[in-house]
């Protein structure tokens, strides 16, 4: 079925990202799609420029996307930005896939945070150096021959080598990957690419091997190259309407922007650290209560931050830390 002129009534509702993926953003998305739902919009623009991030809060957006009776249009800006690693999933799954010229897409292989060095594998570095010298050497390169006809003998087609672990990862990312270029009908070879060997495209690049669907200088050149573009939506086509509609902002209010300095993946590694060393301090010398307090307070909002404790669960926790610290003071007094 066609809805050729239900849109036309609806305001563009445009939401920016220019952060890293995480608890944080994922939560000011899934609030500006329930608002434009409401709001009735014709079409939600998620400007986006990010390096990555976690991977939970990146299928949070995906399903909120997927899920969004609003078609989404993921537009990869300003001039300079990019949409690396989990912003390639993002756009990816996007109703509309667009890019401004100067801005790149791909490096997609997934990694762990932290992560515990492989004490058994002592020929790994020597079997990793011929692996990549193959991908940088050209094909007719007998070395990279070998290498190739190494990996296919292992069983493991992807040039990313490791441990079952860091194996499952990668294909899992590939399924995920690939699932989402065949359900929007993009280059489903070089989004596994993208995930296995981390290629990255730029815009006019990734608009002629199929990744994207327009390059636009700026939005208003997005929204008059994508009128009348029919896009499926719950399995209905719509046809959208863009031209001369009002364009409205919806912008992070000061709970995304406080959430988001937290949840900034190096602000959490130090918030953990000083969780674990506040922790130590106060059980080697207890008494002290300041290390104890600090320490307890910052390991909460640090698994906050890596998405180890949901915010309401967060929130309770710290709730009943004060609660136990009030009370532990009046003993103390």
């Amino acid at each position: 079925a066609s809805a050729g002129g239900g849109d036309e009534g609806g305001a563009i509702v445009v939401l920016k990202v220019d952060d890293a993926i995480g608890p944080a953003i994922s939560d000011y998305l899934h609030r500006g799609l329930d608002e434009a739902a409401r709001r009735d919009a014709s079409l939600v623009v998620i400007q986006l420029n990010t390096p990555g991030g976690l991977d939970l809060s990146m299928r949070d957006i995906i399903r909120d996307v997927l899920a969004s009776p609003v078609p989404v249009a993921v537009y990869v800006a300003p001039a300079g930005g990019r949409a690396a690693s989990a912003g390639t999933y993002i756009l990816y799954a996007a109703h509309i896939a667009a890019m401004a010229p100067a801005t790149n897409v791909g490096a997609a292989t997934p990694v762990q945070i932290g992560g515990i060095p492989d004490f058994g594998s002592g020929d790994r570095p020597s079997d990793s150096k011929p692996q990549d010298k193959a991908e940088d050497e050209q094909p007719a390169d007998d070395n990279a021959k070998n290498s190739d006809a190494k990996r296919e003998d292992k069983g493991d087609p992807s040039p990313v080598s490791g441990d079952a672990m860091e194996r499952k990862l990668v294909n899992d990312a590939v399924a995920y990957l690939r699932s989402l270029a065949e359900m929007r009908a993009r280059n489903a070879d070089w989004a596994e690419k993208a995930v296995r060997e981390g290629a990255s495209l730029s815009a006019q690049e990734a608009l002629e091997k199929g990744v994207i669907d327009v390059v636009s200088a700026d939005l208003e050149a997005l929204l008059t190259s994508i009128d009348g573009r029919e896009v499926n939506v719950h399995g209905l086509d719509r046809r959208l309407s863009t031209k001369g509609h009002p364009i409205e902002y919806i912008e992070t209010g000061w709970r995304s922007r406080l959430l988001a300095v937290i949840t900034n993946p190096n602000v959490a590694y130090i918030l953990m650290l000083l969780g674990f060393y506040g922790l130590f301090f106060e059980l080697a010398s207890p008494g002290h209560v300041l290390p104890g307090v600090v320490g307890a307070i910052c390991l909460l909002l640090a698994l906050y931050a890596l998405q180890v404790l949901p915010v309401n669960y967060a929130g309770l926790a710290l709730i009943l830390v004060g609660v136990a610290f009030m009370v532990g003071e009046l003993f103390v007094s």
